[in-house]
């Protein structure tokens, strides 16, 4: 195989394609308009985040061209239509599921105990210890929307805390184990203390959690996201949050990541979540560690070598 990687991957993947006799080409810089008019020379497309594969760079793809994902979403892929003109599909959600679990926990016990917040007031010489008083987790109820390899991870990791673990996802079924027990989406709106979010980005999933999930909650609950941030409509986060429906937040991601370049409605939902108390911020990082970096890209070399192999 000829393999354009287009954006940085570790080492690992590298070294795997020639070990198998593969060639593997670089083009950090490439041109989405270079793409499309070299993309015929080669065999498969390694992509992080750098382009949008639409219809135009797909119909310049040969047949069984394969699109390597180097990372757990496809929604930077059109999939409907790359089937359709039989390109071969492959992403990595094996990869960083545990520093993705890891960070939803992370983020949890950080807002359940104020750390953050009370390492910026004592950074700023002001020492509160009951205004800090936090809650623990045993016994509390832990609700898990999309129950894949990252919700099948953090179902694991949470089984240390004591609480109950729930999941609820539409396409599976007879998913209970040793972890998690299934429920329905009803049964979890009703039950969780806690709701974190592991589903993709697709036309269904976008703006999953809206004013008429928010409202249909029935208690009070702590929201995680370290999915998409579209999965969110943000404003209604916030109203949720600020009309007493919500505990609080954790967002790893946002609807709008550049943060730099908001345009107007935008730049207000960012502001005003910004200054709520009870919204805790991270940069998309939750899979994002050193390890995963090269399990990524290990688990992405073995799935192109087997499905080289099967071709």
């Amino acid at each position: 195989m000829r393999i354009l990687i287009v954006d940085d991957i570790h080492e690992i993947f590298h070294q795997l394609m020639k070990a198998n006799g593969h060639v593997v080409f670089e083009a950090f810089n490439i041109s989405k308009e270079d793409l499309i008019k070299n993309i015929s020379e080669y065999d498969a497309l390694v992509v992080r985040s750098k382009f949008f594969i639409d219809k135009t760079i797909i119909d310049a793809m040969n047949n069984n061209f394969i699109i390597c994902r180097a990372g757990a979403g496809m929604d930077n892929i059109d999939e409907e239509y790359a089937k359709s003109k039989n390109i071969i599909l492959l992403n990595a959600p094996e990869g960083n599921r545990d520093a993705v679990a890891e960070h939803v926990i992370g983020m949890l016990l950080s807002f359940a105990r104020n750390i953050s917040r009370s390492d910026s007031e004592i950074r700023n010489r002001i020492w509160l210890r009951e205004e800090n008083r936090g809650f623990e987790l045993k016994g509390k109820t832990f609700g898990i929307i999309g129950y894949g390899n990252t919700g099948k991870a953090l179902a694991k990791k949470l089984s240390g805390f004591e609480m109950k673990v729930i999941a609820y996802d539409k396409y599976l079924s007879s998913y209970s184990d040793d972890y998690v027990s299934q429920v329905s989406i009803n049964e979890l709106k009703e039950q969780a203390d806690i709701i974190s979010l592991h589903i993709p980005l697709t036309s269904e999933t976008s703006h999953y959690i809206n004013s008429e999930f928010i409202n249909s909650l029935s208690k009070k609950p702590f929201i995680i996201n370290a999915s998409r941030g579209k999965v969110i409509k943000t404003s209604d986060l916030i109203a949720g949050i600020n009309n007493g429906k919500l505990l609080g937040a954790a967002l790893d991601v946002l609807e709008n990541e550049h943060i730099s370049n908001l345009d107007g409605v935008e730049k207000e939902w960012f502001n005003e979540l910004i200054n709520l108390q009870k919204v805790l911020l991270t940069s998309h990082i939750a899979g994002w560690t050193i390890e995963s970096f090269y399990k990524i890209s290990e688990v992405l070399a073995q799935k192109l070598l087997k499905q080289h192999y099967s071709l």
